[in-house]
């Protein structure tokens, strides 16, 4: 049920973690009052998506009655984003500003949402550590996982009563540090995806189909993952760079010179990494 005496909320940009949040917010009972895209067709079949929400255009007067402005966009397109709506009243105060990008912080000086806040508004950024592939998956995803949160008081305590709504964990960040978690995220997921996929080349050339490749690394890197999260780096990293053992690595070096040798430099990074974890040297 829709409480009538909450805030009344924008979604700005519904892509995939848009209209996932904005999902999970309005069966949370937060008062979604308007879609806002570059383009009606799209607002429109976010609300529809959504459940809830009159679809608009990011210019539309319509946005004036919004109390709280949920910007959900891409982070390249966040900062001009910011700059134009902000524009749309000559005042904010009163009103609260929060966006989902993990890269961009919202609150200290280098704040992406620094127009609203020099019109008034309070600002800040709820980011989740999850992976997002459709708007179908995030309304999955984006429950119980942990959420990164900085910015100005009044825009943070709404954030974590959103995320208390969302069965989440708080993660509270300062926002100058904003870029290096953000760069952590990155490494952490589209990192491993990418080794997984250079791996599953290997794979291949070894005669393994790739879909029987894929779903046997599935399960070996998810294994590993909750090693990690038991053990720690140094307990759970195995493999010949964790034993010295150079007979193989020299192995691999030949092998990858002949199947993928492209691949060569990032073996070398890898074990020079994996060997300050085994406090082993070259």
């Amino acid at each position: 049920m829709k409480d009538t005496n909450a805030p009344s909320v924008a979604l700005v940009g519904p892509g995939r973690i848009g209209q996932a949040l904005g999902c999970l917010l309005v069966d949370a009972a937060v008062r979604i009052e308007w879609i806002a895209a570059r383009r009606l067709s799209a607002a429109r079949s976010a609300a529809r998506f959504i459940g809830l929400g009159g679809a608009v255009t990011l210019d539309s007067r319509e946005l004036d009655g919004a109390r709280v402005l949920l910007l959900t966009t891409s982070d390249s397109a966040l900062p001009e984003v910011a700059r134009s709506m902000a524009k749309l009243r000559p005042s904010w105060k009163g009103c609260m500003v929060l966006h989902t990008s993990g890269a961009w912080p919202a609150g200290g000086e280098a704040s992406v949402l620094q127009p609203f806040r020099r019109r008034g508004a309070s600002a800040a950024s709820m980011h989740p550590l999850q992976t997002v592939p459709s708007r179908e998956a995030g309304v999955q995803n984006l429950t119980g996982c942990f959420w990164a949160i900085e910015g100005d008081p009044e825009a943070v305590r709404l954030a974590r009563r959103w995320v208390r709504s969302l069965r989440g964990t708080v993660l509270n960040i300062e926002s100058q540090h904003k870029p290096a978690y953000h760069a952590a995220a990155v490494i952490a997921c589209a990192g491993v995806v990418t080794l997984m996929e250079s791996a599953e080349r290997l794979m291949r050339s070894s005669g393994v189909l790739p879909r029987q490749a894929r779903r046997m690394l599935a399960g070996f890197v998810a294994e590993t993952a909750a090693n990690f999260g038991r053990l720690g780096a140094r307990r759970s990293l195995t493999g010949p760079a964790s034993r010295g053992d150079w007979s193989t690595i020299r192995k691999h070096r030949a092998a990858l010179r002949r199947d993928a040798p492209d691949l060569l430099p990032l073996y070398r990074e890898l074990l020079r990494s994996m060997l300050k974890i085994a406090a082993r040297s070259l």
